[in-house]
């Protein structure tokens, strides 16, 4: 089973540096393509979207990060608007529902 990642081009080349494959989308089109090629794909077990490219196709994303197990969809930080990037402590805490403290 592998990982994949749908996102944007400096998000796909990151984790293609560690061996990680994923498709570069920039349209709600091809955000639909990508997702609906990785369903159809049983070797992927991950899918990791990219918040921006979530927003392309919300409803779609929602509903698959709720009732998909296989592949499991998480949707991580892409690049945000404005440079505010949440913290890793934000993200982690925001993930588990958890306060971690100072």
């Amino acid at each position: 089973m592998r990982t994949f990642v749908i996102g944007n081009e400096n998000c796909v080349l990151g984790f293609a540096l560690v061996g990680v494959g994923g498709q570069v989308v920039r349209t709600a089109e091809e955000t639909g393509t990508a997702v609906r090629a990785c369903l159809d794909d049983k070797t992927i077990a991950l899918l990791l979207v990219t918040a921006d490219v979530a927003d392309l196709a919300r409803d779609t994303i929602d509903r698959l990060k709720v009732e998909s197990m296989t592949p499991l969809v998480v949707e991580i930080p892409g690049h945000a608007e404005g440079g505010a990037v949440p913290s890793l402590k934000d993200f982690v805490q925001g993930a588990i529902g958890i306060n971690l403290g100072e």
